[in-house]
Formats: C-alpha cells, sequence, structure tokens
C-alpha cells in the first residue's frame, strides 16, 4: 500500500480518521483523505488533518455548489483559498450553521426533523435522498433526479 485515502464521513468520524492515519503514518505511508459533504464536515476533516503527521491532500467534492460556503458562519470566505482551508479558531469546530440557508437548501421537507431510519443496524434507508448535486460550469446540476 503506498497511501491511505479515508472518508472521515464514512470511516468512524474524527478519531478513526486519526487512527487510519497514524497507524498508516507507523508504517511511513502517507494520508489524503477523501471528503464530500458539509461545511460543517470539512471543518472536522481539517481539524483532524491539522494534526497528521504525513497528510497529502485532502480532495473536495462540495465545494462547486455556489451556496456551500454559505452554509455555516465562522470561516473566511471563500472556505477554500487558493486550494488551502485555514484551520478554524473559534470554539468547537469553528462554524454555527446559518440556518437560513440550511433551510433554504433543504433535499426533503423538514429541518432536523426525527430520523428513524438511524434505530437500524443497517442504514438502508439513510441512502434514499441521494448526494448533493455536482454542477456543470454553467451551475446545472449534473446528478439531478430526472422528473417523468
Amino acid at each position: 500500500m503506498d497511501i491511505v485515502g479515508p472518508d472521515p464521513l464514512g470511516v468512524g468520524g474524527m478519531r478513526e480518521t486519526k487512527r487510519i492515519a497514524d497507524l498508516a503514518s507507523l508504517y511511513g505511508i502517507p494520508t489524503t483523505i477523501h471528503f464530500g459533504g458539509s461545511p460543517v464536515g470539512c471543518m472536522a476533516s481539517v481539524h483532524v488533518i491539522s494534526t497528521l503527521k504525513d497528510f497529502v491532500v485532502m480532495e473536495n467534492h462540495a465545494a462547486d455548489i455556489p451556496w456551500w460556503g454559505d452554509l455555516v458562519n465562522g470561516p473566511a470566505k471563500p472556505i477554500v483559498q487558493n486550494g488551502y482551508i485555514r484551520v478554524p479558531e473559534g470554539p468547537g469546530l469553528g462554524v454555527e450553521l446559518n440556518e437560513e440557508v440550511c433551510r433554504a437548501h433543504l433535499r426533503s421537507s423538514g429541518y432536523f426533523e426525527p430520523t428513524p431510519q438511524y434505530d437500524n443496524f443497517i442504514l438502508d434507508e439513510f441512502k434514499t435522498g441521494g448526494p448533493y448535486p455536482h454542477l456543470d460550469p454553467d451551475g446545472n446540476p449534473t446528478n439531478a433526479p430526472q422528473t417523468p
């Protein structure tokens, strides 16, 4: 193995990502971070990355959404500047939800509604909402659901 590339949102969060990267580092294996999600998850990833010995790069599959950075208040905007993300210095992750923007871009109705799908051991229902759309150069979703 030449490199590890955990996705913090898929491997168990911040602590597990750090454990994977630290174990890889013991064997001289560098770490890249795969990321595609909200600015909250991005800042969690950035905090973990700031502790890694052999970090190379974090890929980000969400920053092309025009309103992505507006989902939170706190970090400097744009969040990604010249390919870098500054580690926030505020309390916690250094971000607060911008509730107005969050509500304006919900994929399904409801804001912090109950999530009974998390009561199940296997989260089959979790994927029913689908991913956030990726955008073409004109800002149009490229993987939006097709209506008949």
